[in-house]
């Protein structure tokens, strides 16, 4: 009966996502208007005159665009318990983010509309979505297995117990309406530690015997945990212990790389995979066709959005257009002005738009990680597809990457300009050569900047393939404090500096 219950709940869903998908101007204008309208009486909305009458075009006028580190100021007021600055109320919750290569940690604030209105939703959404396109998977039949990080008091606001900061996976987690915990598995208590040996542990000995038919996470942490319920099961592969999964719904990382090493571990043409835009910001977009890749733009979650293109990226002065100006094939950074407070927000991420009736949508990047050392322009999705051919290429199968420039060492000693690699391989190439040839062909054909620097290796001579020890990642990350959760390599640097302090790991 509870199954009944929540299949007819999700599937209501199913009407706003049509409607959304088929009127999306009309959509993001109430966005708007509810937002303004609702934040008119915090600092925010009294400084630069919010009014749910103002255009999409007079509210860009009023307010810029704001990257983390102006907005700073104003969010530390909001962590140490003030209320009303960007957002009304007391917000008590705050995603912790790295997002950059900095030591720094961000801290979003997630409100209570944020989680119902955003997150939430759209994880109803993809429900619905899933059970439309799979019914035969009785997907609300089972658990769904979700992997996320933890949460640890408000470091700007210690004394309250109520005030936390976390992974956005933790924070959701914790706060999750009954239908959802109904249906998810492994338990709070387990979910949330914060030792990540000990974690999936735990977690594996607790799932192994449980009806799990659909999996949430990030693919690399899913991997550790996949590979360890299959050894204390004694079985060959993770169908044999649990014969109704049937789905994955991942994310934080690009699935390409890991695609061949999901078919091995859960094999039969049972197994879909779909993949979710989820944010510390919000929930962004989500695939909603099982044959392609494109991620629908989430329209009515709270969230309204403006688009940069790459020449007003470092502008002082950005200028952005709305949704109705975006074009096919360009590159965006992402502006969203959303219910946590965030206005005019500069999230860092870039996508490229596949469709515009309706607005779907690839993550392309970046504004920050892309390799353009010599003029190659080479974006993360460039990087991503290449160390996927690559890997069919030679049957590998890849944990993590990250690639850096190889600086001319001086006009004199004729020295030309190259990329380095650094490739933690889970089941290596046997001919690395292949391996970064086949990766090198790859960006040629998909990158023409990339392919003219590299001609005659006039500007750019091939990669340089450096395969890293096994955990030399994971030893990075741990030292940082940032193990778990959805932290992640930057994939594409303009500096060395990042990949030198992972070599040094090795040492």
């Amino acid at each position: 009966m509870i199954n009944g219950i929540l299949s007819w709940a999700v599937q209501r869903r199913l009407a706003s996502i049509y409607h959304f998908r088929d009127n999306p101007l009309e959509v993001q204008y109430t966005v708007l208007k509810e937002l303004l309208h609702t934040a008119r009486a915090t600092d925010w909305g009294r400084r630069y005159g919010f009014a749910d009458s103002l255009t999409g075009h007079e509210f860009a006028q009023r307010v810029p665009v704001s990257s983390y580190e102006q907005l700073v100021p104003d969010l530390e007021r909001v962590m140490r318990g003030e209320a009303d600055v960007l957002w009304p109320g007391q917000v008590q919750w705050f995603a912790k983010s790295s997002g950059t290569t900095n030591a720094r940690s961000k801290y979003i604030p997630v409100t209570r509309e944020a989680l119902h209105q955003c997150h939430y939703r759209a994880g109803r959404d993809m429900v619905a979505l899933s059970t439309l396109h799979y019914p035969e998977a009785r997907l609300l039949g089972g658990k769904t297995l979700s992997l996320g990080g933890t949460h640890t008091p408000n470091p700007l606001r210690p004394e309250d117990p109520a005030s936390r900061a976390g992974d956005v996976s933790a924070v959701i987690m914790q706060n999750l309406p009954a239908w959802a915990e109904y249906i998810r598995t492994p338990p709070l208590e387990l979910a949330l530690l914060d030792e990540w040996e000990e974690k999936i542990e735990r977690i594996a000995r607790h799932v192994q015997h449980q009806d799990v038919r659909a999996l949430a996470g990030v693919p690399t942490w899913m991997i550790v945990l996949l590979r360890r319920v299959t050894e204390l099961a004694g079985a060959a592969n993770i169908t044999e212990v649990w014969p109704n999964l049937r789905l994955f719904l991942h994310g934080a990382v690009a699935f390409g790389p890991y695609r061949a090493l999901f078919r091995q571990l859960i094999p039969g043409p049972q197994m879909q995979y779909l993949e979710v835009y989820n944010a510390s910001e919000g929930y962004l977009a989500l695939q909603d066709e099982p044959d392609s890749e494109d991620l629908l733009l989430l329209l009515n979650h709270g969230i309204y959005y403006e688009f940069l293109s790459a020449d007003q990226w470092d502008a002082a002065e950005p200028q952005a257009v709305p949704l109705e100006a975006v074009e096919l094939g360009k590159s965006y950074a992402l502006i969203i002005s959303t219910n946590a407070g965030l206005w005019r927000y500069k999230i860092g991420d870039t996508v490229r738009f596949t469709s515009l009736r309706p607005y779907r949508i690839r993550i392309t990047g970046r504004t920050k990680h892309f390799l353009n050392a010599f003029g190659e322009e080479v974006v993360v999705e460039n990087a991503e597809a290449a160390i996927a051919a690559a890997c069919q290429a030679t049957a590998a199968t890849v944990r993590d990457f990250t690639a850096a420039p190889i600086y001319f060492a001086g006009a004199a000693d004729g020295s030309r300009g190259g990329h380095q690699w650094l490739v933690e391989f889970l089941k290596p190439p046997q001919d690395a050569a292949h391996f970064a040839a086949v990766l090198d062909q790859t960006l040629r054909q998909l990158n023409s900047d990339y392919d003219a620097k590299r001609h005659r290796d006039l500007a750019l001579v091939a990669p340089t393939l450096t395969i890293a020890s096994p955990g030399q990642f994971e030893r990075w990350l741990a030292r940082r404090g940032k193990l778990g959760g959805q932290h992640k390599i930057p994939r594409l640097s303009n500096s060395r500096d990042l990949l030198e302090e992972i070599l040094r790991e090795s040492e």
